[in-house]
């Protein structure tokens, strides 16, 4: 491993930063790290009001565009300490999370900063902000002063594939579907049709309902409904008509109008039960917001970057939309100091495998050809 961080300055940066233990909300020695870092290389940085940093390179020509990427400095994990180990092709640590996500991502905006203000090259501003606590609720990012950001354009550095561009991201929104009725009792009243059993109503209504994969283009899953679990009466009572029934749903979606479309479904079905079951039964569905989409943007300029960059180097590229949600759900609903709204995207620096677990482990070769990747987006970029 020592041989290996003395080839590689990019490694050397990921080694110290992934032995410092920095579980979500807990991130102060990550940040005092990287002030540090900041300050011998006479880097420009900040903290907001949250403790996210900000580190910002002036342009050396103002006609050239300004970028931003961003990170984040939590992991999985607690504060016991991380050995990073050199097995093969891959670092893992001893015997619990790595932390590479999103340390690879801190890593890599960190040793961009550096050799960019050490090059000659004619760039635009390039703005680097490390948010807190991802992994658990997003606080930094919702805490984030976006008014100190000037880029329109951000690359949030956390995809877990090297060679990946994700143009959109799925929202996630939770669904409730309840009913409501009479009830009884399942001798006395099993030939009553004005009081049926909720349990088998809510079966019915499910059925109706879709399942799995609702709607997708050439970019992967676009909208998707899962029925997380149905609720009604007690598996241990058998005498009881059950007067009422609940299930949940999880449906995610990188485009609004699928995901309305798709609700607006569900409540007609359910209008369609109630007509069904007038004057015995009721049912209702809400639905919440829990995580905005991430919506693709008709701006193609950093896809066309990137993919310019990609064949340069020839590294196999894909372009696509994923089914989960990450920080770019955040920027794309905020506007910076100009009163742009952000055009985020997704950018995978490196393989990462096991994700979160005691297992994972990175692969540094990619990591290596992910920064390349960067380092050379980061000079076609300023190529407009």
């Amino acid at each position: 491993m020592d041989k290996l961080r003395k080839e590689n300055e990019l490694i050397d940066i990921f080694y110290n930063l992934v032995r410092i233990p920095s579980p979500s909300l807990h991130e102060e020695r990550v940040v005092e790290w990287i002030k540090n870092f900041c300050k011998q290389e006479k880097l420009n940085f900040s903290t907001d009001s949250y403790n996210n940093v900000i580190i910002k390179l002036d342009a050396t020509d103002n006609t050239k565009p300004l970028l931003a990427l961003s990170s984040h400095m939590d992991v999985v994990g607690d504060d016991s300490p991380v050995v990073p180990i050199l097995d093969g092709d891959f670092i893992h640590a001893n015997g619990r999370t790595l932390g590479g996500d999103d340390k690879f991502g801190v890593a890599s905006a960190l040793k961009l900063l550096k050799d960019v203000k050490n090059s000659d090259l004619k760039h635009g501003g390039l703005e680097v902000v490390f948010t807190r606590d991802e992994e658990s609720g997003m606080s930094g990012i919702h805490n984030f002063d976006f008014n100190m950001l000037n880029s329109k354009y951000v690359l949030v550095c956390d995809a877990d594939e090297f060679g990946v561009l994700q143009i959109s991201g799925a929202s996630y929104c939770n669904g409730h579907v309840e009913i409501s009725c009479k009830g009884g009792h399942s001798g006395i009243d099993i030939a009553d049709r004005t009081k049926p059993n909720a349990a088998k109503l809510i079966a019915e209504l499910c059925n109706n309902i879709p399942q799995g994969v609702y709607y997708q283009d050439e970019t992967g899953v676009v909208t998707s409904i899962n029925l997380g679990g149905i609720k009604a009466g007690d598996t241990n009572v058998t005498n009881v008509l059950n007067p009422y029934a609940e299930a949940t749903y999880s449906i995610r979606s990188a485009d609004l109008a699928k995901e309305n479309e798709l609700i607006d479904k569900i409540q007609y079905i359910i209008a369609e039960f109630n007509k069904k079951y007038d004057g015995i039964a009721v049912a209702k569905g809400t639905f919440k917001q829990k995580m905005p989409a991430f919506e693709k943007s008709n701006d193609t300029y950093i896809p066309e970057v990137f993919e310019r960059a990609a064949k340069k180097l020839n590294v196999n590229y894909v372009i696509n939309s994923f089914h989960a949600g990450a920080e770019t759900h955040i920027y794309c609903q905020h506007k910076n100091s100009k009163g742009e709204t952000f055009i985020p995207f997704l950018i995978g620096l490196a393989n990462l495998y096991n994700m979160h677990s005691p297992d994972e482990k990175i692969d540094y070769k990619s990591f290596l050809k992910g920064y390349d990747l960067l380092k050379e987006f980061f000079i076609e970029f300023n190529n407009k």
